[in-house]
């Protein structure tokens, strides 16, 4: 929906003077700005939501057919492994002794 919302948009703003006002609404927020300034940020977001939609799409064919065939990989086995190791090695630091403590 959002895609061809942004579609709209592109369409209906593409043809105007790049000079012109536009306003743009931004988390609740309205900018006014101008079309040479805005067609190419909801240009951008559309491409991002085209980009995310398409991935999603093919992640749900994988996820679909491992669940298919009973699919494991080791390699998401092996990433939890990895990263519990790495979390251990990253902790290191410098021992130092207490405050205070005396001199001999």
């Amino acid at each position: 929906m959002e895609v061809s919302e942004h579609s709209w948009v592109v369409n209906a703003i593409q043809s105007l003077d790049p000079s012109r006002r536009c306003y743009r609404m931004i988390e609740g927020v309205l900018l006014e700005k101008t079309v040479k300034e805005v067609l190419p940020a909801v240009l951008r977001n559309k491409e991002g939501l085209e980009e995310v939609i398409s991935r999603l799409k093919k992640k749900k064919v994988i996820v679909e057919f491992e669940a298919k065939y009973k699919i494991r990989t080791r390699k998401a086995d092996a990433e939890v492994k990895d990263e519990s190791g790495r979390k251990e090695g990253a902790a290191q630091g410098v021992l130092v002794g207490p405050v205070g403590g005396s001199e001999a």
